[in-house]
């Protein structure tokens, strides 16, 4: 289990690379797929590249019904009449509380793992070349760190996410669906 530190340092380090060409659609599933290249903790010269893919689930919108079923946990018991007061009194200035969510599915069995014996420039380069050379509209190639690399690869879906948001929320109001 990485430790706080961890987190905060592959969340400050990871870098991507190449994003994919398009958004997380708004009415279907879209995949991205990932080649996430990291240096090895203990050894100089070798380096991984992890290759596999993130599924982004149809964004759902969530109107303010749904609230309801907003779970409190660990909150004390007051907490949901103060939630549901917060709720009642945005409602009655009129602001909309719909909200879009967004769901991702991390398939790690999918994911393959190459050691390369070489430095982290060259491998950078070669990995970006490959891509040039493809032309891959799906993948995107990151940068982080070896043994917290599954946040690197939560760091990069949340960042498709910013990303997507206002086209996703943009067809949904155009479709009157929010």
């Amino acid at each position: 289990m990485p430790s706080q530190d961890d987190i905060h340092y592959a969340l400050e380090t990871t870098r991507v690379l190449r994003e994919p060409d398009r958004r997380i659609a708004t009415f279907g599933e879209t995949k991205f797929e990932f080649q996430l290249i990291s240096e090895l903790m203990d050894r100089v010269g070798e380096v991984r590249i992890r290759t596999g893919a993130v599924e982004a689930q149809r964004p759902r919108i969530l109107r303010p019904e749904a609230y309801r079923d907003v779970e409190l946990e660990g909150f004390n018991p007051s907490a949901r009449a103060r939630f549901d007061k917060m709720v009642e009194k945005f409602r009655a200035e009129g602001q909309d509380l719909a909200f879009l969510q967004y769901g991702f599915q991390f398939r790690r069995g999918e994911v393959h793992e190459e050691i390369v014996h070489d430095s982290m420039d060259a491998v950078r380069e070669r990995v970006l070349d490959d891509n040039r050379r493809t032309g891959n509209p799906s993948l995107a190639i990151i940068e982080g760190v070896d043994d917290t690399w599954e946040i690197s690869i939560l760091k990069f879906s949340f960042e498709m996410i910013l990303r997507s948001h206002e086209i996703n929320a943009f067809d949904f109001k155009r479709r009157g669906l929010i």
